[in-house]
């Protein structure tokens, strides 16, 4: 996947902004204004951090060579995803966008979520 299909595949997600708040470089994506991706415009080749379930990060890690802690993050919630490095098939590309968007989404107050199903 490019930067233009996972830009295309974050903005479909419900309550999904994209925004700039660090530099002109960084692209992240938030959902109700908690990132759950963060890019750098520059990347070559194209690659993003991700939030993770930690009893998942390290199976992820061993499992993908294109699939390295988070840089600039926590290391045992984010791992920083390669996505032109073409060892991960898109199908898992796709499950790696939602499970970082869900484990933001899960770590809101109870009362956010119920408004994001209600959408």
């Amino acid at each position: 996947m490019n930067i233009e299909e996972v830009r295309d595949y974050c903005l479909a997600k419900k309550c999904v902004t994209e925004e700039f708040p660090f530099d002109s470089d960084t692209l992240v994506f938030k959902v109700l204004g908690k990132i759950f991706l963060l890019t750098g415009l520059s990347n070559q080749p194209f690659k993003c951090n991700l939030k993770m379930d930690p009893e998942l990060v390290g199976e992820y890690r061993d499992k993908h060579a294109d699939i390295i802690p988070g840089y600039h993050m926590n290391k045992k919630h984010w791992n920083t995803v390669i996505f032109e490095g073409g060892s991960i098939p898109r199908k898992e590309l796709i499950w790696l966008l939602d499970h970082s968007y869900e484990q933001v989404v899960k770590g809101m107050p109870k009362k956010l979520q119920q408004e994001l199903n209600d959408l």
